[in-house]
C-alpha cells in the first residue's frame, strides 16, 4: 500500500536544513510532493533583480532535491487553485508549509484554509510552522499586551525568551511521490529568467542556493565577525554577512545563523563583541516583520499618519538622475551604481543614500522603495519598506526628520580613503582623496591631472547640500504644528 501524501508548499524557506514543514512530513511518515507556486496574482511580483535570484534558488533546491531522490515542482497561477487541484489528484492528506509574516502571504494562507474547509475535504490536514523568524511576533510584546513600537525594548524583551531552537536535521530516508503532476511546468516556464542579459554583474557576485548560503556564513564567522561592530560601516571593506539575499529566499533559516554565531563566539571569545553586535542586527530583522504584521499598512501608509501630508515634489528627472547614480556626491551615486551592477548596496550607504532621495530631493520614500524592490536581490518587503519610513522619518523607531545625513561628510568617515567610491565610481579614480568626496570644491589642476571635466565625466551636484537641508527643514515646519509634535 503506498503511504498517505504530504504536499510541501515551498515558498520562501528554500533549503533542506532547518525547514519545519519538510521535517514534519518525514518525521510523520508521509510520502513527500515538493511544489513551488509562482502567484503573482496574489501576492506583490518580485522585482527584477529577484527574480533572476528567484530563478537560480529554485534551480538550486531542484537540484539537491534530486540528488537524494526527489523533485521539486513547479506551478504558476491561484495558488489556492494550484493546491486544490493537487489535494484532488494525488488524494493528499496533508498540505504543510513554514509560515509567511507578510500581509498578503498571511492573508494567502488564511484563504488557502478557509478554501480547503470550504470545499469539503476536512479529511486533510493543513499545517503550517514557523522557522523565517527568530521570535514569533505575537510572542513578545509589553506588560499590557500590546505590541512594541520602538526597537530597543522589543530586543530586550526578545533576549528575555528562550534562545531561538534550531530545528533537528532532515532525515537521511525520504519517501518521495513518484507520478509527476499533470499540470506543473518546467523550471523555464515560469519565466523567472530575464530575456535580456543585464544580470552578469550579479551572477559574478552571488551564489545563490543553500550551499551559496552557508558559504557566506563560514566567511563571515571565520573572517569577518571578529571586527564586525568596528567594520559594519564602512562599505570598502567585506565588513558584513552578505547574508541578507539568503535569508530573504530563506536559503539559509536566522535560526541557524544565530547558533552558529554563536557557536564561533564560544570557540573564539574574540568574536564576542562582533557576535553581539550581529545578533542585535538579526533581532532587528525580525524587528521589522513585527511591525509589518502588527501594522500591515505600512506597506502603503506612514506609520506616522502626519506624514500622509508631507508637502512631497516629485520631479521624474530628479529620480532618474539618482537612480542612474549621477547626483554629484560621489558615496550616493557609488552605492546606487554597486545596487545596479550587484543588485545589493552596502546599509550604510543605503541609509545615506535613501536619505538623499528623500529629505535632499524630497522625492516620496514610496519611489525609492519601488526600485528598491526592483533593483536588489534581498528585496525583502518588511525590511524595504521599515527601512524607507525609518530614513523618512515617518516609520516606528525613525529617525527624526530632521536628521538629515550629510553626504559628504558620512563620505568622509565612512570611505575615509576612498575604496568603495573609486570602485564604483571609476572615472573619479585618479582624483587624490582630498577632492574625491566633494569633486566640485577640487582645483582644476587636480581635475586637469584626473581625466575629469565635472559636468562631463562626471556631474555637478543636482543639489546644494546646505540649501536641501534647509529645504527639507522648512518642508517639515509646513505641517501643521500639531503635526510637528506628531512626529
Amino acid at each position: 500500500m503506498s503511504k498517505p501524501v504530504a504536499i510541501v508548499w515551498f515558498r520562501d524557506d528554500l533549503r533542506l536544513a532547518d525547514n519545519s514543514a519538510l521535517a514534519a512530513a518525514v518525521e510523520n511518515g508521509l510520502a513527500v510532493l515538493p511544489v513551488f507556486i509562482l502567484d503573482d496574482a496574489n501576492l506583490r511580483p518580485p522585482g527584477g533583480a529577484s527574480r533572476w535570484w528567484l530563478q537560480q534558488s529554485l534551480k538550486a533546491l531542484d537540484t539537491q532535491l534530486k540528488a537524494i531522490g526527489g523533485e521539486l515542482y513547479f506551478f504558476t497561477g491561484d495558488s489556492k487553485l494550484v493546491l486544490q487541484g493537487l489535494i484532488a489528484e494525488y488524494s493528499a492528506n496533508a498540505l504543510y508549509f513554514n509560515r509567511c509574516y507578510e500581509p498578503a502571504g498571511a492573508a494567502l494562507e488564511h484563504s488557502v484554509y478557509q478554501q480547503l474547509m470550504a470545499s469539503g475535504d476536512h479529511d486533510i490536514t493543513v499545517k503550517r510552522f514557523a522557522g523565517s523568524l527568530l521570535f514569533d511576533p505575537d510572542s513578545v510584546t509589553k506588560d499590557d499586551g500590546t505590541p512594541y513600537k520602538v526597537f530597543t525594548p522589543f530586543y530586550k524583551r526578545c533576549l528575555q525568551q528562550v534562545s531561538p531552537a534550531r530545528q533537528a536535521k532532515l532525515p537521511q530516508s525520504i519517501v518521495w511521490t513518484r507520478a509527476r503532476p499533470a499540470s506543473s511546468s518546467a523550471l523555464s516556464g515560469l519565466g523567472l529568467q530575464p530575456t535580456i542579459d543585464w544580470y552578469a554583474g550579479l551572477q559574478a557576485s552571488w551564489h545563490p542556493g543553500e550551499e551559496g548560503a552557508f558559504l557566506h556564513l563560514r566567511r563571515f564567522t571565520e573572517t569577518a565577525l571578529e571586527h564586525y561592530h568596528e567594520q559594519r560601516d564602512l562599505p570598502g571593506v567585506e565588513g558584513t554577512s552578505q547574508l541578507s539575499p539568503h535569508l530573504h529566499f530563506g536559503e539559509i533559516s536566522p535560526r541557524v545563523v544565530w547558533h552558529e554565531v554563536e557557536l564561533a563566539a564560544a570557540a573564539n571569545p574574540a568574536l564576542a563583541t562582533g557576535a553581539s553586535a550581529y545578533l542585535r542586527e538579526l533581532v532587528w530583522r525580525d524587528f521589522c516583520y513585527y511591525l509589518l504584521h502588527h501594522w500591515p499598512e505600512l506597506t502603503h501608509s506612514p506609520f506616522k499618519a502626519e506624514f500622509s501630508d508631507f508637502p512631497w515634489q516629485r520631479n521624474e528627472q530628479l529620480l532618474k538622475a539618482w537612480q542612474r547614480g549621477q547626483t554629484g556626491y560621489p558615496l550616493v551615486d557609488a552605492g546606487m551604481r554597486q545596487l545596479w551592477e550587484t543588485g545589493w548596496m552596502h546599509n550604510r550607504v543605503r541609509m545615506v543614500a535613501a536619505s538623499f532621495l528623500v529629505k535632499h530631493l524630497l522625492q516620496h520614500w514610496k519611489d525609492g522603495e519601488r526600485w528598491f524592490w526592483d533593483t536588489l536581490v534581498d528585496a525583502d518587503l518588511a525590511n524595504n519598506v521599515s527601512g524607507w519610513q525609518w530614513v523618512a522619518g515617518c516609520g516606528a523607531d525613525a529617525a527624526p526628520y530632521f536628521r538629515i545625513f550629510n553626504p559628504i561628510l558620512q563620505s568622509e568617515k565612512f570611505d575615509r580613503d576612498g575604496d568603495y567610491i573609486r570602485r564604483f565610481v571609476p572615472e573619479l579614480a585618479k582624483l587624490p582623496t582630498r577632492y574625491l568626496h566633494e569633486p566640485a570644491k577640487a582645483p582644476e589642476a587636480a581635475l586637469r591631472d584626473a581625466g575629469v571635466t565635472l559636468g562631463l565625466d562626471y556631474p555637478l551636484p543636482i543639489v546644494e547640500h546646505q540649501f536641501a537641508r534647509e529645504r527639507a527643514l522648512q518642508a517639515l515646519k509646513s505641517m501643521p504644528r500639531q503635526q510637528q509634535r506628531g512626529s
